[in-house]
């Protein structure tokens, strides 16, 4: 799971993500790389697939009605983005019994927004901590544009 900063634009979409500087990225110590994960950048898995926002300082907007200290609230990280990501696969349907959902968004690449700016900072500008076009450490593919790369 990649994470981006989230900033407004004036392309069609209306947004830009590049890559936040506090995303993870590398490589799996244990998991061999699937036949589908054809980057170059690790021997083994590397680990994000698709991304989401995660900077806590453009993340998500949450309005807390529970606690004395109501009212709108900002959260970010893997708190973030990890339920958009599983939200996104729940709305793309129940995959068929003999898928395998990890490399949906392989066989989708085109439905995914591609990060191509922005570094983790981690690895000094190699694609696993930079954004490229393509697939790259801190993003994986990029970030969803709908349904399409979650359905299978």
């Amino acid at each position: 799971m990649g994470g981006t900063s989230l900033t407004t634009s004036s392309n069609t979409r209306g947004w830009t993500d590049t890559v936040w500087s506090g995303a993870g990225s590398g490589c799996a110590t244990y998991d061999a790389k699937p036949s589908w994960q054809k980057d170059t950048g690790c021997a083994n898995r590397t680990v994000a697939d698709v991304s989401a926002v995660a900077d806590p300082n453009t993340g998500v907007a949450v309005y807390d009605s529970y606690r004395s200290a109501t009212g709108w609230m900002v959260f970010g990280g893997t708190s973030a983005s990890a339920p958009l990501i599983a939200a996104t696969y729940a709305l793309g349907g129940a995959p068929s019994s003999v898928s395998s959902p990890a490399w949906f968004p392989y066989a989708h690449t085109s439905a995914l927004y591609d990060v191509t700016s922005g570094s983790n900072g981690s690895c000094g500008g190699s694609c696993l901590c930079t954004g490229t076009t393509g697939y790259d450490g801190p993003t994986g593919l990029g970030v969803p544009n709908g349904t399409a790369p979650f359905t299978g």
